[in-house]
């Protein structure tokens, strides 16, 4: 059941990004649309679904990892799930890739991490069976190792376009 919820989610943004650069495009001002030819989108479509795939495993394997802090015994399995479940929001935010102007991304995005948020600090102590003060500062840290794992994937990404695997434009 998980891998499909997670394979289906995770397909969301990256297929909507897909349609939105190849079929829309963004415009600046009052310029024409810019768009992105259907091979470099399919390549980064792809990159993007794995990097979300990998993004919720190694949450899952840090949520597991930092249950043993606080005496709690879930599996990887549960950690990655729940790790699956706080990201539902954002994978859904990522419909609004089917026009991909900056301030429809700016309120969908903003929304989608505010409740993902929500979901981690309301679901962990629940989750692992522990006092909301613990859960706290639980989902602080894993808070702030997504922030961790958000900025690697940045990273990666300008390397990966510094070897010629990046966006190629239309016009």
């Amino acid at each position: 059941m998980y891998l499909t919820h997670v394979l289906i989610l995770a397909a969301i943004p990256a297929v909507s990004a897909y349609i939105g650069t190849t079929q829309v495009g963004w415009a600046i001002g009052a310029r024409a649309p810019v768009m992105l030819t259907e091979a470099s989108a399919l390549q980064m479509t792809v990159m993007t679904y794995l990097a979300m795939l990998a993004g919720i495993a190694v949450m899952g394997a840090f949520i597991h990892w930092m249950a043993r802090t606080y005496d709690a015994s879930p599996n990887l399995t549960q950690c990655v799930v729940f790790a699956a479940y706080t990201a539902t929001p954002l994978f859904i935010g990522g419909l609004a890739a089917l026009y991909p102007h900056l301030w429809l991304a700016m309120v969908v995005g903003t929304a989608a991490i505010c409740y993902t948020v929500y979901l981690l600090y309301v679901g962990i102590p629940t989750f692992m069976g522990i006092p909301e003060d613990e859960g706290f500062m639980f989902s602080s840290s894993v808070l702030a190792v997504g922030l961790v794992v958000l900025v690697a994937m940045i990273a990666s990404s300008v390397i990966l376009w510094g070897f010629g695997v990046g966006p190629v434009y239309t016009s």
